[in-house]
């Protein structure tokens, strides 16, 4: 096969990972979704502790993460001054922790295909932060399709047929909270040039997470379970949950790493229709078809939104590559004008 076979085979072979890394990733967030409901909700295992179920995944990936980083060696840690990691790791873990327990609580009170309806704000959030913290552009085309992710998120809310108040509070935080984690990232962290794999990550956040977590559930929870002498640890679910939650950490890195971030939103689209059909056909929660309207409005926002972070990406590519020849051609020029003029100084015979 010549030349152009290969190139063929070789594009071909990046598809095929690429496709793998995404079904990885929507297995595996698929998974840890349901995993949580399965747990929390009151129908199915019955342990509506969000704040216990988040500390004991941040205790296991705290522990797998120092393993591998200061037993096994398998990760170099970064470097970070004392100064750095209270300035910038411990405000983002507070953020982390603060939106796993929120979104881990609405479990308790909305549908699972509801909760993917809510998550389509996200977009909006991550938007709305950066203007307020200069990190984005105020573009009125771009609030135009924030308001419309909105309102089909509104037409779907009005359409849920298990409402619940204090369900939807406690996800339109846990948003709030993720959006304003992934901008501080921007902020604290890349800005000053430290980037962290997942493993690097969780060495750094989930022991601080953990701490902030301590104290609510200290007052929370604490007294609930120390009274509840029927309780045991069950060390196949909660074990198998936690190393499903580390699992994707992982996925997340294998995916925006290979792929990018686009990508990641993209697959996210599509995880949650997979999720709404699986709420709806094996769980049995119920879809109206005002849910699936709204949540089409929405859809069709968030895809528009991605489409135009593509457009961005490619017109930024294009742009860096036609700056490397300006500048490449304006070397080889400058090259050539001082041969010439080296030949123009030699003595004549």
């Amino acid at each position: 096969m010549g030349k152009g076979g290969a190139l063929s085979e070789g594009v071909i072979k990046n598809i095929i990972l690429s496709y793998t890394y995404v079904a990885i990733w929507i297995f595996l967030s698929f998974t840890v979704i349901v995993y949580n409901k399965y747990i929390l909700d009151k129908k199915m295992y019955d342990w509506p502790f969000p704040i216990s179920l988040t500390m004991i995944h941040m205790s296991f990936c705290s522990t797998l993460a120092f393993l591998l980083i200061k037993v096994f060696k398998f990760v170099e840690p970064v470097s970070m001054s004392r100064d750095t990691y209270l300035r910038s790791v411990v405000p983002i873990g507070a953020l982390y922790s603060l939106s796993l327990w929120l979104s881990n609580s609405a479990y308790i009170y909305l549908s699972v295909s509801f909760i993917q309806m809510l998550k389509a704000l996200m977009p909006v959030a991550v938007y709305s932060i950066g203007v307020l913290f200069k990190k984005e552009g105020f573009k009125s085309e771009t609030m135009v399709n924030m308001l419309s992710i909105s309102f089909g998120v509104a037409i779907a809310a009005y359409g849920e047929a298990r409402f619940d108040v204090w369900g939807v509070i406690l996800q339109l935080g846990a948003v709030a909270f993720e959006a304003t984690r992934l901008v501080m990232i921007q902020i604290l962290l890349t800005s000053k040039g430290i980037t962290l794999n997942p493993i690097t990550s969780l060495y750094y956040v989930a022991p601080c997470c953990l701490a902030f977590l301590f104290i609510p559930w200290i007052v929370v929870e604490f007294p609930i379970l120390r009274d509840t002498s029927s309780f045991h640890f069950d060390y196949l679910i909660f074990g198998t949950n936690s190393f499903c939650a580390f699992a994707l950490n992982l996925a997340v890195f294998l995916l925006v790493g290979k792929t990018s971030a686009l990508t990641m939103n993209v697959a996210g689209v599509v995880k949650d229709w997979l999720l709404i059909a699986f709420s709806w056909s094996v769980i049995k929660d119920t879809v109206t078809p005002i849910n699936l309207f709204g949540y089409g409005i929405a859809f069709l926002g968030v895809a528009y939104y991605n489409h135009a972070k593509l457009q961005a990406l490619k017109a930024k590519d294009a742009q860096k590559t036609a700056q490397q020849v300006d500048e490449e051609t304006g070397r080889l020029l400058e090259e050539r004008e001082g041969n010439e003029g080296g030949r123009k100084n030699e003595p004549h015979y």
